[in-house]
């Protein structure tokens, strides 16, 4: 698990945040680049694809099984994309781009067939081990493709590092071909129509009627909201963020990365003990406004452009509280799916979580050219205001939620 969250989060940031110091490098505008490096929001899209993951099993891997078969043409997806983002380079912009978007598709397929290999894999009691492990690997991917990415674009050019991190797939690849399938049998639909009925109208359709409209309804709001103000910092506009207040690719690596990487993980450990001692739905509330309240270190940074110190002290606190509310969100998510449709309604609602605050990063260059960088910040933080008020009304359904789950399990 830990070499599938590296695998996982690998991808993620070359075709965001690190990609965009690429972008600037080759005087491609603010509002351009903010734009071309919302091809992540492809991962908010997933659940659009993910029954295939399901029901479909592919040919050409057959022999590898289900979960595996899929999880090994995404990675194998994913080199093949990195590989032409560092042979056309920027100065090709059209193919580029579709290159860009080649990674972030085969990046978000691989993260569906990851989550639905974990949670097959193990019992309901093993998920918070193999999610701590997970995450720790995704960190090290992090860590990879954006630390160690930007020191070394200070010494050589950008493409021959891209296919280093290519290259860097091949121990995830040689683990998914040796790692077991999941037993699981799945009975194969007899008809068309049962396919379309088992695969994608169930796992929505079931959600609506365990939860009743209404209640459903306002639950999918509160997802589409609460994350807003950490997705709207961790895409492009923070690379030329960095850059415009003074600070060289190294240190914006050093700070923001290898050491605000380390500051994750322990933000994800404070967050896993929250979980265990106060619940998943309490802690989600308190790690919304915490997250939220941590952009606005980034105004301080802004009043003291190039200090190091200020730039340390703005990763500190929106990295942990980054970190912490990564627990509670996997918490609460798997708290609301029906195990008979785990991986379509976990990726529909992971999905969701992602979609809005993606929205807004594509469209921050074009913000920030309006109200500057402070304003943008300060947008993000009262973006949790309309979370903060469903949190308050759903917390009685909610908590029973969460109290009838802990009932039902083991012990």
């Amino acid at each position: 698990m830990c070499l599938l969250g590296f695998s996982s989060g690998l991808p993620f940031l070359l075709v965001s945040y690190t990609l965009s110091f690429w972008l600037k490098e080759n005087g491609i505008v603010l509002k351009d680049i903010t734009m071309i490096a919302s091809a992540g929001m492809t991962y908010a899209l997933k659940f659009l694809w993910a029954p295939l993951l399901d029901h479909w099993r592919l040919p050409l891997f057959a022999r590898l099984g289900q979960r595996r078969g899929w999880l090994l043409l995404a990675q194998l997806g994913v080199v093949v994309g990195l590989l032409l983002m560092a042979m056309l380079t920027p100065k090709q912009l059209v193919p580029f781009v579709a290159a860009t978007l080649l990674v972030a598709f085969m990046g978000a397929t691989q993260d569906i067939a990851v989550d639905a290999y974990r949670i097959e894999i193990a019992p309901p009691s093993a998920q918070g081990a193999l999610v701590a492990t997970y995450a720790l690997g995704y960190r090290f991917g992090l860590l990879v493709s954006s630390a160690l990415a930007l020191i070394l674009a200070d010494h050589m050019a950008w493409a021959p590092i891209y296919v280093l991190m290519a290259a860097a797939m091949a121990l995830p690849i040689l683990t998914t071909l040796r790692m077991r399938e999941p037993e699981v049998r799945r009975a194969a639909p007899s008809t068309w129509e049962e396919a379309m009925r088992e695969g994608i109208i169930e796992p929505f359709t079931d959600f609506f009627r365990r939860y009743g409209l209404h209640l459903a309804l306002l639950t999918l709001l509160f997802i589409l909201l609460f994350k807003i103000p950490e997705q709207a910092i961790i895409g492009g506009i923070m690379g030329p963020f960095y850059r415009d207040m003074g600070f060289s690719k190294t240190e914006i690596g050093t700070v923001t990365k290898l050491y605000g990487t380390w500051i994750g993980i322990l933000g994800a450990f404070a967050g896993g003990a929250a979980v265990a001692r106060w619940g998943a739905w309490r802690t989600l509330g308190a790690c919304i406004v915490l997250g939220a309240v941590s952009n606005l270190l980034y105004l301080f940074l802004i009043a003291h452009q190039g200090q190091l110190v200020m730039l340390t002290l703005a990763i500190s606190g929106q990295n942990f509280f980054e970190g912490m509310l990564g627990p509670p969100t996997v918490a609460f998510l798997s708290m609301l799916v029906n195990r008979q449709h785990t991986a379509t309604q976990y990726a529909l609602l992971s999905s969701l979580v992602n979609l809005p605050g993606k929205v807004l990063g594509f469209f921050a260059g074009g913000i920030v050219a309006v109200s500057g960088y402070g304003g943008y910040f300060i947008i993000t933080v009262l973006a949790a205001l309309p979370a903060m008020a469903l949190f308050a009304y759903l917390w009685p359904s909610h908590r029973r939620t969460e109290q009838a789950r802990e009932a039902e399990a083991p012990g």
